[in-house]
């Protein structure tokens, strides 16, 4: 089955097809590091790690290329506000955004660009834009794009003016623009300020420039991907298309974009200022799993808005528990649970393995993620209700690990192994519980306990997992 994906360029539903057979160049815009990634991000950053992952199971060669914006007016002002250098502030929050993307295991980026490792990269394109008469300089202020120049201005969010969600601090004010939407390149230096020499002037780099050059850096001026949250369409991705194939002559710079919906609190649009503002580690700093987080934010459709709640997040959360514990199943004893290595073709086993199978079909249909996970409910369902000896640990262990590598949600790796003498206590407290001896059955799982693990029973037999 071929991967299909929506293309906000085309407004369609398309099958996937790379530029080059085998390879897939994937762009995501990154964060502004100057504060904590907030639960917006979270949303984003999860559902497109969630598309590398499929696309790599798919048998693609995915280089997943992830900036990050580390030279920007929103820096240097915070900079300034903490009375801290600039660089220490935004290496500061850079850590602080790799140690958020660890905890919700986003994993997939192959590389991550700093703006301001690719300066020389940034200079050039915007030579190339002068050269061809698509810059104009206003004195004391920057080099600007003049969008008059560029007739399909417009073509990916089929307009050409602000409306309320678009990101508007990203558009540059100043009354000498020649047209209202014209943007800036490069900045001028000010005093205090960070500074690069360049032909056209001393200063450094407008928002836009960056990724166009860093992904030309690594891609060239055409490639697969590009991804982003549904605010960056217009005007930051207009103007990633405008001043690309203005520079390069091509089209198109990308062949699918694909944007993500707004997360809302309570049904609110996140602001500080409503009191409604969560980053991800304050969640996390709250006792929930980041992986619950990730599990909650898979359980809407990429393109689809979603509205976090704290009952939410905790439903998510039971969820993942209980797919914890049925994952544990994986590790019963030898005596109830089949774990032969060869692929099983009974009944119980193949329902596994067709599991897997529409589990990453789901996927590969525009990251249907919600019907993916309905997908698992209804296996996980199947296998509370069936004898411990009817499951097949192959076919039991490639759905977990098929669930594990398409969405990221480490099932496996939160129910380790247990010794062998654990095994046997757990096999002697089931033969003390099938001679209604309750008082052995209590002791022996208390004294389990006492090693860290604890046994739940259910009407297929006891299933075991580690106290938190």
């Amino acid at each position: 089955m071929a991967i299909r994906l929506h293309n906000t360029l085309t407004k369609t539903v398309e099958d996937f097809t790379p530029r080059e057979d085998g390879k897939v160049h994937l762009f995501v815009c990154g964060p502004t590091v100057y504060d904590f990634s907030h639960l917006g991000h979270a949303k984003t950053y999860v559902q497109l790690d969630t598309l590398a992952r499929v696309l790599t199971h798919h048998n693609y060669d995915v280089f997943y290329l992830q900036n990050i914006t580390d030279i920007d007016d929103k820096i240097i002002t915070r900079a300034h506000e903490r009375n801290i250098d600039w660089q220490a502030l935004r290496s500061t929050f850079q850590d602080e955004y790799m140690t958020d993307m660890t905890s919700l295991n986003n994993t997939s980026v192959t590389q991550y660009a700093r703006a301001t490792e690719y300066i020389d990269d940034i200079i050039t394109q915007v030579e190339k834009l002068i050269d061809k008469g698509h810059a104009y300089t206003i004195e004391n202020d920057g080099i600007y794009f003049e969008i008059a120049t560029f007739p399909e201005y417009g073509k990916l969010s089929g307009r050409s003016e602000v409306k309320k969600d678009d990101a508007r601090t990203r558009i540059d004010e100043s009354d000498d623009k020649r047209g209202w939407n014209d943007f800036c390149l490069w900045k001028f230096s000010k005093p205090g300020e960070p500074v690069w020499d360049a032909p056209f002037g001393a200063g450094r780099p407008g928002w836009h420039i960056e990724d166009t050059a860093i992904t030309e850096h690594f891609f060239g001026p055409q490639y697969d991907i590009h991804g982003g949250a549904v605010d960056l369409i217009f005007p930051h991705h207009e103007a990633e298309i405008t001043q690309m194939e203005a520079a390069s002559g091509k089209v198109p710079l990308v062949r699918y974009w694909v944007h993500t919906g707004f997360l809302t609190i309570d049904n609110e649009k996140m602001a500080k200022s409503a009191g409604n503002f969560f980053t991800i580690r304050e969640v996390i700093e709250k006792g929930y799993d980041p992986i619950a987080i990730r599990l909650f934010m898979l359980q809407s459709h990429y393109r689809s808005p979603i509205n976090f709640t704290f009952d939410n997040l905790d439903a998510a959360n039971n969820r993942l528990t209980n797919w914890r514990n049925i994952a544990a199943l994986r590790h019963q004893t030898h005596d109830t649970l089949r774990d032969d290595d060869e692929k099983s073709t009974d009944e119980a086993s193949v329902s596994l393995y067709a599991t897997a199978q529409a589990l990453t079909e789901a996927l590969e249909d525009d990251l249907n993620t919600p019907a993916g996970l309905t997908i698992i409910d209804d296996a996980f369902t199947r296998l509370t209700k069936a004898p411990l000896q009817d499951i097949h640990q192959h076919a039991l262990t490639q759905l977990l690990d098929v669930i594990d590598e398409v969405l990221g949600l480490r099932l496996i790796e939160s129910t380790p192994d247990i010794d062998d003498e654990t095994k046997r206590r757990i096999i002697e407290r089931q033969h003390a519980r099938a001679n209604q001896d309750w008082k052995k059955s209590d002791d022996i799982r208390k004294d389990i306990e006492k090693s860290g693990i604890t046994i739940r029973d259910t009407a297929t037999g006891p299933i075991w997992e580690y106290l938190r």
